[in-house]
């Protein structure tokens, strides 16, 4: 088939066939499809959307562009379940999220992604760890899986291989808020790893992809409904976006802050309910607990006992890192050179960020990506962010910009000063946790 036939039908708004949409998958897949030729029909399909029976045969020829785990001769004694999150800015709650859901007896190999758009990426963060491996090989990730309970990589060679090069174009073609594409991009990941539970979480808000209430709920309910039509099972949680995740954005400062929740010395109260909830849903997915509020008091005492935490060193050593990553991160963990810390203007409350543009600013840093070749500096990004509802003084800290030159430094602080509003007036408190989809 002559892709430029399928741009040109999709293009003029009509369905595509299950051979056209495996023409253009086997073109990703192979290289036969041109760069210029898959950004067009991304573009086609940001565009013009796609059928339900579209995203199904999307999902499933990417699935199948590669290897399909099957985890059955491995010997696990517990379920294999993962989590995802569509995508936000200081979102870190899969580090704390796969040992966690480990040391409770459930098996987590995450596949896991760069920054896409304005949002951090998780392999981005665990780079920041010298010797972690993204990419291990087959054998690896299933000694890593029995070791520690839990293997947070990146896609390999030979899994869903279409969807890699894919995610990649989307990324610098302005197409990632496609609906249809990012279902595409998480199902075909997720039903390669293996899974027998996902539990999405479906950011919501100013710094999230879906920025409105009803298109997280399309989104949610596409994923739910794809997956669950794939036989994996699948719920879904949407989450509030309009504001950083935690108190960090940066690569090596989100990972400090992870192993500093895990320890139980910082847990920021919206970061600590959503990593609980996502949890529970998991561990209660996979039948592990008979109810979710059983799951949170399981996830709790993970917390508590330093289970999870044991988990998220086992990992970090089995896939290459420090082994006493977790006793000294100082060491390894690079700091940037420039720290500045911008101040509140006046006295007030914190009524909300611009939180996407606050993720930009991570890539102005140098701590993003402008396109998928960009070198990453690990150690910029700012960090002890106020909170919405927070209460400031004249001259309290808004959040602490750390960056590779005194100049960069200055830029961000500046446009920090836009992003973060005060107000007269203490705002409506607005619940982290808005909504969840089951089947």
């Amino acid at each position: 088939m002559l892709a430029q036939e399928i741009i040109r039908r999709k293009r003029d708004g009509h369905a595509l066939h299950t051979a056209e949409i495996d023409s253009f998958v086997q073109g990703l897949a192979d290289g036969s499809w041109s760069e210029g030729q898959c950004a067009a029909l991304a573009m086609a399909v940001f565009l013009r959307g796609m059928t339900a029976a579209e995203k199904v045969d999307l999902t499933r020829a990417m699935t199948h562009s590669g290897r399909v785990m099957d985890w059955s001769q491995v010997g696990l004694d517990g379920p294999v379940l993962d989590k995802h999150s569509s995508g936000g800015v200081g979102d870190k709650v899969s580090l704390m999220l796969g040992p966690i859901v480990a040391a409770c007896g459930g098996y987590v190999p995450m596949i896991s992604g760069r920054g896409l758009g304005h949002t951090g990426g998780t392999l981005d963060k665990f780079d920041s760890i010298p010797g972690y491996q993204t990419a291990p090989d087959l054998e690896r990730l299933r000694s890593t899986l029995q070791t520690a309970g839990c293997a947070i990589i990146g896609q390999t060679a030979d899994l869903a291989p279409a969807d890699r090069r894919l995610y990649g174009i989307r990324d610098v073609t302005a197409t990632v808020e496609s609906i249809p594409l990012i279902t595409a991009s998480i199902l075909s990941k997720k039903l390669a790893a293996g899974l027998q539970g996902l539990v999405m979480d479906v950011k919501v808000g100013n710094g999230a992809f879906a920025d409105s209430l009803p298109m997280a709920q399309e989104l949610a309910h596409s994923l739910v409904d794809v997956a669950c039509g794939a036989g994996l099972p699948t719920r879904a949680w949407l989450t509030d976006m309009n504001q950083v995740l935690g108190d960090t954005v940066g690569n090596a400062l989100e990972m400090q802050e992870a192993l500093e929740f895990l320890q139980g010395k910082r847990q920021e109260p919206r970061l600590l309910e959503v990593t609980r909830m996502l949890s529970a849903e998991m561990l209660h997915l996979g039948g592990l607990v008979p109810d979710v509020a059983t799951g949170l008091a399981r996830v709790d005492e993970a917390l508590r006992s330093g289970a999870a935490l044991e988990r998220f060193a086992r990992m970090v050593s089995a896939l290459g890192g420090p082994a006493d990553f977790c006793e000294q991160p100082q060491r390894y963990l690079r700091s940037a050179p420039v720290q500045l810390t911008v101040k509140a203007p006046r006295a007030g409350w914190v009524t909300g960020m611009a939180t996407r543009a606050i993720g930009l600013e991570l890539i102005a840093l140098g701590g993003g990506r402008r396109v998928a070749s960009d070198t990453i500096d690990h150690a910029v990004g700012m960090a002890g962010f106020v909170q919405t509802g927070q209460r400031l003084a004249l001259g309290d800290t808004l959040a602490v910009v750390h960056a590779a030159n005194s100049a960069a430094a200055q830029a961000c602080a500046q446009a920090l000063l836009q992003h973060i509003q005060i107000g007269d007036a203490a705002p409506v408190a607005a619940p982290v946790l808005i909504e969840t989809i089951r089947k």
